[in-house]
């Protein structure tokens, strides 16, 4: 049998209960989202989606600043029950929305929504599943894909709250060119934490063509 990565265990267990623990939806983290998404979605004016798939929400900050923006049908996909608990109760998504389970494996038709997208997801996918990944986000969507996560030049392994094996950085809007040679630049930029309430990181727009 092979081996299992450690990260579907950890987000699945007490790891990823403690994640969703620190991710509180409060209001100035929803109006970062909310600045970071208008920046995004300017990139796509006069196509914009109508529906969208996030991959690993947690308590669906994403969403929620989204959701001050536009009107778009909203899906996701979560690993961790007290995550998916919080995202119906607190009425971010219905249930019939919302689906348990990792990235390589969406339960979703062949470009069923307009844009898929990750934020600080991709960075926790194990390195042997990371191409599954972001095929299937690739193949969800049927014109946008959007990631947001820490840059690295080249693949690396960063100790994250004193575990390994949790976190590795890339330049992932590299692979995503390399990979899907149908996928156009759209833009890319850097959000900064001090003014976007969330991590520092680099993010890339593609449009499929």
């Amino acid at each position: 049998m092979a081996h299992q990565p450690k990260s579907l265990d950890a987000w699945t267990g007490e790891f990823g209960d403690r994640y969703t623990q620190r991710s509180g939806a409060t209001v100035e983290a929803v109006r970062g989202r909310a600045r970071v998404w208008g920046e995004v979605l300017r990139r796509m004016t006069g196509d914009m989606p109508r529906s969208v798939l996030e991959v690993g929400p947690n308590v669906g900050l994403n969403l929620l600043g989204l959701q001050a923006l536009s009107n778009m049908e909203q899906w996701a996909i979560e690993p961790n029950a007290s995550a998916r608990e919080q995202l119906v109760q607190n009425g971010v998504l219905p249930a019939d929305h919302l689906f348990e389970g990792f990235g390589h494996s969406i339960p979703l038709a062949d470009g069923a929504v307009d844009m898929a997208f990750t934020a600080g997801v991709l960075i926790h996918v194990d390195p042997s599943q990371l191409e599954a990944t972001m095929r299937e986000v690739h193949r969800v969507a049927s014109k946008y894909v959007f990631c947001s996560e820490y840059f690295s030049p080249k693949a690396e392994t960063i100790t994250y709250r004193g575990e390994q094996d949790l976190l590795f950085k890339n330049d992932f809007g590299s692979l995503y060119m390399d990979m899907f040679p149908d996928l156009q630049l759209v833009d890319y930029g850097f959000f900064w934490r001090r003014t976007t309430v969330m991590d520092d990181s680099t993010w890339w727009l593609f449009r499929k063509v």
